[in-house]
């Protein structure tokens, strides 16, 4: 039988999480990597990482009844974000994963 669910989750400080990538993003500084000469059609580009652990709450619920049921269940994990910046554009936010 199939089951219909709703999934979501919940970070405990979604404010420092934001803030840290904000400052990833508009960094003030460059290392110039995106000056480099590559061969032609290519272009530099200068990337710029970090991790952060995150924790909160996923919670599962199942919504047919009789079978209704709700799970939360808390989570620690660290994510890995990367930006990167051509020539003349600021930095964007172009990845992020879990590391479990």
């Amino acid at each position: 039988m199939k089951q219909n669910l709703h999934i979501s989750a919940f970070f405990d400080e979604p404010e420092f999480l934001q803030s840290l990538v904000e400052r990833l993003a508009y960094r003030r500084y460059a290392l110039g990597f995106e000056n480099e000469k590559v061969p032609a059609g290519l272009k530099a580009l200068e990337t710029s990482s970090t991790e952060a652990y995150v924790s909160g709450t996923v919670g599962i619920e199942t919504t047919d009844p009789p079978t209704s049921e709700k799970i939360n269940m808390p989570f620690i994990t660290c994510f890995l974000f990367t930006c990167i910046k051509g020539y003349g554009d600021p930095y964007k936010l172009i990845w992020s994963t879990s590391l479990s």
